[in-house]
Parts: C-alpha cells; sequence; structure tokens
C-alpha cells in the first residue's frame, strides 16, 4: 500500500493544509518530519476553520494518529499553547491520538532570543525569518548541544545538557552585548514541562514501521516550501531544514522504501514571504490582485505575501530534486478574470538563456524571466469538481504548466473547501 509525502513545490503557503487534511481523511498516520512552529497550515473543515503551525494536519480528524517526527525542532510551550487552542475548538488530543519522537530536540526560549538579536544586528541584510528560534535549534542539533526530549526524563542528563548549551550561548549573547542566560530560571521551566511532555514521547520510528508492517496508510507531512530547502533553496534566504521529500526518511526514522508517492503542492502562481530573489515578482495591479483574491497573508506571521506570475522553471526544478510523481495545483480560482495570463519558461542572465535557477547569489540578482503569455478566462472556477466545470482556457493552462514542469497534475484545487477538488490520480493507490 503506498504511503505518501507531501512537500511544497515553491516558497511554501501553496495550501498544504487543506491537500493533507483531504489525504489525511484516507490515511491512518499522519507524520510531520521537518521544521518547527513556523509552518502555517490553515483548515477549512465545515463552519469551522483551523489553523495549524506544528501539529500534524490530521490531529483534527478522529480515529487517526498524529506523529511530530524527529526532523521536526519542537517548542513545547507552543505545542501545548496549540493544544489548547485546538481543545477549545472540540478537538481531542491526548497520547492516544499524538505520538512525539523521543529524539525530537526541543526550541527554548534563548533560541528565540538568539533568532531575534540576530536580525536586529544584521539590519538591512536580516535573513527574514519568524523570529520562533527555529534557526538556532536546528544549530545546536547539528553542534550535538540540543536538549532533546528524552533528556527530560533524567535529571543529571539534563544538568549536564544545559551546561553544554549555555556555554556555547553565553558566549554568543556577550558578544551581541546580551545578559547571560538564567540557568535556575531555564532549568525550572524545563522540569515543568517534563511532566506534561513526557507521556508523549515514543520511538517514533519504531511504532511506525509496525503500522508500515500492518498495511496502515502513512501520509508524511512537509512544511515550509521546497525553495527554502537549506540545500536546494535560494540561499541564505531559507529555512534551517531540508524540505525536500527525502527528509521524509530520515525525519521520521522510516528509511527511503516507505515513501511510495511524492505529491508536490503547487499554486497556480507564485508567492513569497520574507526576503531573497523572485523573478517573477509583480509589484503592479497584477500582483496587488493576486494578492487580494488569493488572501496572501501568512497564516503564522499575518505578513503580506509577495506575488508573482507562476515560474514553471522553478517547479520544474523542484519536482525533479524531490522526484514529485504528480501535483496538487491550487487556488486555480484565483486567476479567474484576467484578460492575459504569463507563465515563465526560462530567465535571461547576461543576454545568455538558463532553463534553472544558478546556486550564484549574482547570478540569482540578475535573473530576467522569459514569459510565454496565455488567454486568460471569464468564467468561474471556483467550486469545480470536474474537468468538464472548468472553462477551455482554464484546462490549456494546467496542461501547458504539466508541460513546462514536466509533471503530471494529480490533483486540483478551485477554493478552499475541501471537497472543491479534481482527483486525476490517487496518491495512495498501489
Amino acid at each position: 500500500m503506498a504511503n505518501v509525502v507531501v512537500v511544497g513545490a515553491q516558497w511554501g503557503d501553496e495550501g498544504k493544509g487543506k491537500i493533507v487534511d483531504w489525504l489525511s481523511e484516507r490515511a491512518d498516520v499522519i507524520a510531520r518530519f521537518q521544521g518547527g512552529h513556523n509552518a502555517g497550515h490553515t483548515l477549512v473543515i465545515g463552519e469551522k476553520v483551523f489553523k495549524l503551525s506544528l501539529l500534524p494536519s490530521g490531529i483534527v480528524r478522529p480515529g487517526k494518529l498524529a506523529v511530530i517526527g524527529n526532523g521536526v525542532v519542537l517548542d513545547p510551550w507552543a505545542l501545548f499553547a496549540e493544544i489548547d487552542k485546538l481543545s477549545g475548538q472540540g478537538v481531542e488530543i491526548s497520547t492516544e491520538n499524538l505520538m512525539i519522537a523521543e529524539n525530537t530536540p526541543l526550541i527554548l526560549p534563548l533560541h528565540q532570543d538568539l533568532d531575534r538579536l540576530r536580525e536586529e544586528a544584521a539590519g538591512k541584510a536580516k535573513i527574514g525569518t519568524t523570529g520562533r528560534g527555529i534557526g538556532p535549534a536546528y544549530e545546536d542539533k547539528v553542534g550535538r548541544r540540543t536538549i532533546r526530549v528524552s533528556d527530560l526524563g533524567d535529571d543529571e542528563t539534563l544538568e549536564a545538557r544545559i551546561d553544554r548549551l549555555l556555554a556555547h550561548h553565553d558566549a554568543l549573547r556577550a558578544g551581541l552585548g546580551a545578559p547571560a542566560i538564567d540557568r535556575a530560571e531555564l532549568t525550572a521551566k524545563l522540569k515543568e514541562m517534563a511532566p506534561k511532555l513526557l507521556p508523549y514521547a515514543q520511538p517514533v520510528w519504531k511504532v511506525m514501521s509496525e503500522m508500515r508492517r500492518g498495511g496502515k496508510r502513512i501520509l508524511f507531512e512537509g512544511a515550509q516550501g521546497s525553495l527554502l530547502d537549506i540545500d536546494f533553496g535560494t540561499y541564505p534566504y531559507v529555512t534551517s531544514s531540508t524540505t525536500m521529500s527525502g527528509m521524509a526518511a530520515t525525519g521520521t526514522g522510516m528509511g527511503p522504501s516507505a515513501i511510495g508517492f511524492v505529491l508536490g503542492i503547487v499554486k497556480a502562481y507564485t508567492t513569497r514571504v520574507g526576503e531573497g530573489p523572485f523573478p517573477t515578482e509583480l509589484e503592479d495591479e497584477d500582483g496587488q490582485r493576486l494578492g487580494e483574491r488569493g488572501h496572501e497573508f501568512g497564516t503564522v506571521t499575518g505578513r503580506k505575501r509577495r506575488c508573482g506570475w507562476f515560474d514553471a522553471v522553478l517547479v520544474r526544478q523542484t519536482c525533479a530534486i524531490s522526484g514529485v510523481n504528480g501535483i496538487a495545483l491550487t487556488k486555480l480560482d484565483v486567476l479567474d478574470g484576467f484578460e492575459t495570463l504569463k507563465i515563465c519558461v526560462g530567465y535571461e542572465i547576461d543576454g545568455v538563456r538558463y532553463d534553472y535557477l544558478p546556486t550564484a547569489a549574482a547570478l540569482q540578482a540578475k535573473v530576467k524571466p522569459i514569459y510565454e503569455e496565455m488567454e486568460g478566462w471569464s468564467e468561474s472556477t471556483q467550486g469545480a469538481r470536474s474537468w468538464a466545470e472548468l472553462p477551455a482556457a482554464a484546462i490549456k493552462y494546467v496542461r501547458r504548466i504539466e508541460e513546462l514542469i514536466q509533471c503530471p497534475v494529480a490533483m486540483l484545487s478551485t477554493s478552499p473547501e475541501r471537497d472543491d477538488t479534481i482527483l486525476v490520480t490517487d496518491p495512495f493507490a498501489d
């Protein structure tokens, strides 16, 4: 039985929440495998709107197991704030339906402090982080000084971990003109959190392996977008984790053979939050129109998203790197009413044509998009649930995207409502 990995194939905000929710109804396990509470997913179920940051999208559906894998960095205070919020909306969360990998690294208040201090010191050169401590937490993980969930279960281990961590952070803070960490306060906060968090801790790799052998369907849920990947994104304006599909294996301990189908979520146009290059960005009426019609404001930060035409070069690139089997094309309805649409089919840099985005920042800064124009449509696509309900020009636009990105459309979304979806290929099919 196929297990499915869902990744964003642009700069995030592609509409993963709705697609993951649609798929999670058919899955038994929904696992987050990277990122932290800098992610944002909005789910619309009936009359209720759920805004999630850290919890897997499947948590809102009864009878599903939600998993936070070891590839995630976990802010325990943010976790329980989110649990409390969802509980207020009638969602029951317990150790029966939520499991956290015992080797998951923690985000602490000192990570958020460092995030803020660095951005302030960078001035105009800031990266545009969410300020939630994601990057510093990942740094401590690879620097072998992080505090992990399981460390909360033994006071001696915890004290040793804190000593090692503060030896690093106090030196950093001194260089940035900030006072040393209050060790006693941090220790007290962690010991207070331990009895709340530890009941959720499990050897995720073992439990999920057993469920896989038992024929359970697993949905791996990615956060952010492929173009924010630490290796393949528009560096340094990226997140601090691997956002490509391969991380689903290492971020849960399942191994690559567990992945059956990779679904890339792709918006019918392009958006980006924060700093960094954006070849097809529109700073005119068309860009404003896309932002207003698409309600382009960040779920987590509330920041206005930058908007532009569809960039087939970038999506073809991310689909290749993640091994995407099919895409879910979202927000097609936002393009309703445009007389003319443009698709970026290549780049020009110093008179030379490129069919990919070069890694060198100096070249990225010189990119000029090469556009192909297509006829728009005046009819509404909102709520369409079959190809027959789509205007001919809209179908032509979708087919051209498939050709340019060299990947088929598996699903087509025409509104935030979960049932307003055209299914072409079932990702869970054998």
